[in-house]
């Protein structure tokens, strides 16, 4: 396989939807993107980290689709069913109007939850409009042969390990492959596909309309009353809550597990080789995540998280990167191994395609800080926290006490050697300093004075060695003067007042040098060698810490612009990818978790200070 880049600009790019042009739908197990073609390009069943179904936006040619649109010229927009995760493309012909509702049923029951059923109904509303649709899947990340046949009017797809059913209300035609339809609707007319998992006890059913009709309103009627729980009534509240629908859509459900994004491999740079899994339990993400959803009153997911924390997340792991790992299975397996998909070209030929995560095996000491503060936060704005958790909370900030001063990879997963990087002491000072404001509040027995003690020192050590004077800002490493946008943490984790001389200096350093139009660079590569070739756009997480320290800074004007700026940069339904770049394009997977729960948090400091 050739892993030459396609010409962005020539014929072969139309064969990929862009990144950005994708809506997510989900059933709080697995997600799939739809382009806004109509296109079902990436889907995993059944669950986030399972083989690709459908994955032609990581090949075009080998990944597998599932096609369903108008089958004459046809302008499209799409939107999401208001405050739900139910997508709606919209077919515009010279005939008529058409639009196609994907959801996926979200349902308590636990036959109907293991068909992991996805629905796909037609309707014309304007006119009269023939469709066409292809359903083409390629097991195991297109790496699996399968066979298709009718059973009865129900197409059932094969392979080694997993069998799907296709029920249509149009007539399926099949070949050695893939199944086919073309149909033709009138005005008030309707077709409905749905794509169910298959074996066991799960047997191929047919959707019929009315059914289809029942499912559509119960799936409507969960997300509704989901989102009914958010205390936000701020000004941004469209933006607000499509991120709050999008974060729990990238909760799985069976675990209380929190996925870092929904995709894997999407690049960061075209062309690049910075492309990563992210399907995923980032210890780091799915704490920050736990805070956002807390703001907003969300408190059963935090639940649902602290108890997978418990469960799966072990202060007794004894590995030899620290009592944790970064980051775990959906399922709390620590087993990830990271290897290269030779056969797929990825997204507009950037490879490697990588499934599995070898940063797993990182040290990345920030970790501690983000667990705990959430746990310290979900035991105030929640619910109290158990004297078992307690115990291993105090595991987890004495391992701290013992182990802070080492160097380590640091949040951005540098594969370039380990440094004593200043945000991690800084989240290990977070770690010690909300476990002893726990043990205050609640008069819960811990080695106060010696963990005092070591929260002092790494606060003396940041200032005098993540100090530049040369620079006059705090750097990204001890004795260095390269900057870096995990700085900008530093008042959002209450180390440093907003409007320390010292930190009003850092951050203009860092508008000087990592800002472009409100837009934050994580740091610059060439100054600071990552061990990856290629540049990357700018991290949307750090663009809204960003405004949340102009904020706290009282530098409100300036953090309302670029904040509003940031909202130019979403998708066409308010959707974030990782990072952006110089164009304006969305780069990385999609959608990110780190930057929606960023939206929520900047978006709701900006509403207090603004009143």
């Amino acid at each position: 396989m050739s892993t030459t880049p396609i010409d962005h600009d020539g014929p072969a790019a139309s064969r990929y939807v862009p990144i950005a042009e994708h809506g997510l739908i989900g059933d709080l197990r697995s997600v799939a993107l739809v382009g806004t073609d109509g296109t079902i390009d990436w889907y995993c069943c059944p669950a986030f980290d399972a083989p690709s179904v459908f994955a032609a936006i990581l090949d075009a040619e080998r990944g597998g689709c599932f096609e369903l649109a108008a089958a004459v010229p046809a302008r499209t927009k799409q939107f999401y069913f208001p405050d739900t995760n139910v997508l709606i493309t919209r077919f515009f012909t010279e005939d008529g109007v058409g639009e196609v509702q994907d959801f996926m049923p979200v349902d308590g029951d636990s036959v109907e939850a293991e068909r992991h059923r996805l629905i796909r109904r037609v309707v014309c509303v304007r006119g009269a409009i023939p469709f066409r649709t292809r359903v083409a899947p390629r097991f195991e990340y297109g790496a699996r042969p399968h066979t298709v046949r009718m059973v009865g009017d129900v197409a059932v797809f094969e392979s080694e390990k997993l069998s799907l059913g296709l029920t249509a209300t149009v007539p399926l035609e099949v070949d050695s492959l893939d199944a086919y339809a073309e149909f033709k609707l009138a005005q008030g007319e309707s077709a409905v596909f749905a794509l169910d998992q298959v074996g066991g006890e799960v047997t191929p059913r047919r959707c019929a309309r009315t059914e289809a009709e029942e499912q559509f309103n119960s799936t409507v009627a969960y997300w509704r009353h989901w989102l009914s729980a958010s205390k936000y009534r701020g000004r941004w509240r469209e933006m607000v809550h499509r991120s709050a629908l999008t974060l729990k859509l990238l909760t799985y459900a069976p675990t209380g597990a929190i996925v870092a994004a929904a995709t894997t491999s999407l690049p960061e740079q075209l062309g690049g080789e910075r492309n990563w899994d992210y399907r995923y339990v980032w210890v780091r993400d799915a704490a920050f995540c736990v805070y956002a959803l807390l703001r907003l009153g969300f408190t059963t997911e935090a639940r649902e998280f602290m108890n997978f924390v418990t469960r799966h997340i072990s202060p007794g792991d004894g590995k030899p990167s620290g009592p944790l790992q970064i980051m775990y299975g959906i399922d709390g397996r620590t087993d990830l191994p990271e290897r290269e998909l030779d056969h797929l070209e990825g997204h507009l030929g950037s490879a490697p395609v990588r499934v599995g995560n070898a940063a797993a095996d990182q040290l990345q000491l920030d970790i501690y800080g983000a667990l705990v503060d959430s746990i310290y936060l979900y035991d105030k704005w929640a619910e109290p926290i158990s004297s078992g958790q307690w115990d291993d909370v105090c595991a987890l900030v004495d391992w701290v006490c013992e182990h802070w001063d080492q160097p380590d990879e640091g949040i951005w997963e540098t594969r370039g050697g380990r440094k004593n990087f200043l945000y991690s002491r800084l989240m290990c000072w977070v770690a010690i300093e909300r476990a002893i404001r726990l043990a205050n509040r609640r008069g819960l027995p811990a080695d106060l004075p010696r963990w005092q003690q070591c929260r002092d020192t790494i606060y003396r050590r940041i200032m005098k060695r993540g100090w530049s004077e040369s620079r006059r800002a705090f750097v990204q490493h001890e004795d260095g003067d390269v900057l870096d946008a995990a700085v900008l943490m530093m008042p959002l984790a209450k180390f440093i007042a907003p409007t320390d001389p010292k930190w009003l200096s850092t951050l203009d350093a860092l508008t000087q040098e990592l800002v472009s139009d409100s837009l934050v660079y994580r740091y610059d590569p060439m100054a600071s060698p990552d061990g990856l070739r290629g540049d990357e756009g700018t991290f949307s997480i750090c663009s809204f810490w960003y405004v949340e320290a102009m904020v706290r800074a009282g530098r409100i004007d300036e953090a309302r612009l670029a904040f509003e700026k940031m909202l130019t940069y979403a998708n066409h339904l308010g959707l974030y990818a990782e990072e952006i770049s110089h164009t304006g394009e969305q780069q990385g997977n999609f959608p990110q978790a780190f930057t929606h729960l960023a939206l929520i948090s900047a978006a709701f400091n900006l509403d207090r200070a603004l009143g």
